[in-house]
Protein backbone atom coordinates (compact mmCIF):
# COMPACT_ATOMS: atom_id res chain seq x y z
CA UNK A 1 0.00 0.00 0.00
CA UNK A 2 1.44 2.92 -1.17
CA UNK A 3 1.83 6.52 1.19
CA UNK A 4 -1.36 8.37 -0.18
CA UNK A 5 -3.64 5.74 -0.03
CA UNK A 6 -2.59 4.63 4.10
CA UNK A 7 -2.53 8.33 4.74
CA UNK A 8 -5.99 8.82 3.04
CA UNK A 9 -7.33 5.93 5.27
CA UNK A 10 -6.07 7.30 8.28
CA UNK A 11 -8.00 10.39 7.31
CA UNK A 12 -10.97 8.62 6.49
CA UNK A 13 -10.80 6.69 10.05
CA UNK A 14 -10.66 9.83 11.94
CA UNK A 15 -13.72 11.16 10.37
CA UNK A 16 -15.63 8.08 10.68
CA UNK A 17 -14.72 8.50 14.11
CA UNK A 18 -14.90 11.75 15.17
CA UNK A 19 -18.76 11.44 13.84
CA UNK A 20 -19.29 8.60 16.14
CA UNK A 21 -18.34 11.00 19.01
CA UNK A 22 -21.75 13.37 20.76
CA UNK A 23 -21.92 15.45 23.31
CA UNK A 24 -25.33 15.18 25.29
CA UNK A 25 -25.90 17.94 27.74
CA UNK A 26 -29.06 17.87 30.03
CA UNK A 27 -29.71 20.57 32.17
CA UNK A 28 -32.62 20.14 34.91
CA UNK A 29 -34.86 22.85 36.06
CA UNK A 30 -37.03 22.48 39.01
CA UNK A 31 -39.46 25.45 38.57
CA UNK A 32 -41.80 27.13 41.59
CA UNK A 33 -45.04 25.91 41.53
CA UNK A 34 -46.02 29.33 40.02
CA UNK A 35 -43.45 29.76 37.56
CA UNK A 36 -43.94 26.72 35.61
CA UNK A 37 -45.50 28.32 33.07
CA UNK A 38 -42.54 31.00 32.33
CA UNK A 39 -40.08 28.30 32.67
CA UNK A 40 -42.03 25.63 29.93
CA UNK A 41 -42.38 29.35 27.68
CA UNK A 42 -38.66 30.24 27.75
CA UNK A 43 -37.21 26.32 27.09
CA UNK A 44 -40.00 25.62 24.17
CA UNK A 45 -38.73 29.04 23.03
CA UNK A 46 -35.42 27.68 22.57
CA UNK A 47 -36.20 24.47 20.77
CA UNK A 48 -35.83 25.68 16.88
CA UNK A 49 -33.28 28.64 17.73
CA UNK A 50 -30.69 26.10 19.86
CA UNK A 51 -31.88 23.47 16.53
CA UNK A 52 -30.74 25.79 14.11
CA UNK A 53 -26.76 26.59 16.30
CA UNK A 54 -24.32 25.15 14.10
CA UNK A 55 -23.19 21.50 15.22
CA UNK A 56 -26.56 21.22 17.09
CA UNK A 57 -28.08 17.46 16.21
CA UNK A 58 -31.10 17.49 18.44
CA UNK A 59 -33.29 20.05 21.29
CA UNK A 60 -35.48 18.31 23.15
CA UNK A 61 -37.89 19.63 26.26
CA UNK A 62 -39.51 17.34 28.67
CA UNK A 63 -41.41 17.28 31.67
CA UNK A 64 -40.94 15.13 34.88
CA UNK A 65 -44.19 13.26 35.23
CA UNK A 66 -44.00 12.57 38.91
CA UNK A 67 -42.95 16.17 39.59
CA UNK A 68 -44.54 18.76 37.24
CA UNK A 69 -42.34 21.45 38.32
CA UNK A 70 -39.35 19.71 36.83
CA UNK A 71 -38.52 19.95 33.37
CA UNK A 72 -35.38 18.80 31.55
CA UNK A 73 -33.50 20.29 28.35
CA UNK A 74 -31.64 17.63 26.30
CA UNK A 75 -29.41 18.59 23.84
CA UNK A 76 -26.80 16.63 21.01
CA UNK A 77 -24.03 18.07 19.98
CA UNK A 78 -21.56 17.22 17.67
CA UNK A 79 -18.79 19.00 18.89
CA UNK A 80 -17.34 20.65 21.76
CA UNK A 81 -16.30 23.59 20.05
CA UNK A 82 -20.06 24.09 18.95
CA UNK A 83 -20.95 23.37 22.16
CA UNK A 84 -18.82 25.97 24.41
CA UNK A 85 -19.48 28.37 21.08
CA UNK A 86 -23.43 28.37 22.61
CA UNK A 87 -22.42 28.43 26.15
CA UNK A 88 -20.76 31.52 25.61
CA UNK A 89 -24.10 32.80 23.45
CA UNK A 90 -25.96 35.43 24.74
CA UNK A 91 -29.33 32.25 24.04
CA UNK A 92 -27.13 30.20 26.76
CA UNK A 93 -28.01 33.18 29.06
CA UNK A 94 -31.36 33.41 28.79
CA UNK A 95 -31.69 29.64 30.08
CA UNK A 96 -28.90 31.00 33.01
CA UNK A 97 -31.52 33.66 33.47
CA UNK A 98 -34.18 32.04 34.94
CA UNK A 99 -32.39 31.54 38.50
CA UNK A 100 -35.64 33.42 39.99
CA UNK A 101 -37.89 30.98 39.01
CA UNK A 102 -36.25 28.14 40.36
CA UNK A 103 -36.13 26.38 44.08
CA UNK A 104 -32.48 25.66 43.09
CA UNK A 105 -29.96 26.46 40.60
CA UNK A 106 -29.98 25.11 37.02
CA UNK A 107 -28.11 21.17 37.54
CA UNK A 108 -26.32 20.59 34.04
CA UNK A 109 -24.29 16.99 33.35
CA UNK A 110 -22.46 16.73 29.97
CA UNK A 111 -21.92 13.47 29.01
CA UNK A 112 -19.22 12.24 25.76
CA UNK A 113 -20.33 9.44 24.43
CA UNK A 114 -18.01 8.13 21.67
CA UNK A 115 -20.29 4.20 21.41
CA UNK A 116 -24.02 3.66 21.12
CA UNK A 117 -25.70 0.51 20.10
CA UNK A 118 -29.41 -0.27 19.32
CA UNK A 119 -32.16 -2.69 19.35
CA UNK A 120 -29.90 -5.25 17.52
CA UNK A 121 -27.90 -5.33 21.09
CA UNK A 122 -30.85 -6.37 22.93
CA UNK A 123 -31.81 -9.47 20.61
CA UNK A 124 -28.06 -10.95 20.69
CA UNK A 125 -28.07 -10.28 24.39
CA UNK A 126 -31.33 -12.08 24.76
CA UNK A 127 -30.50 -14.91 21.95
CA UNK A 128 -32.85 -13.50 19.01
CA UNK A 129 -32.05 -12.93 15.85
CA UNK A 130 -32.96 -9.62 14.52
Amino acid sequence: MGENSQAMQSVCFFFAERRLLVIIVRLTMNAFLDKQTEVMQTLLSMIEPTENERGCLSCHVFLDIEDKNVFSLIEEWEAREDLDRYIKSDRFSVLLGTKSLLCEPPQIQIHTVSHSEGMETVHTTRGKRT
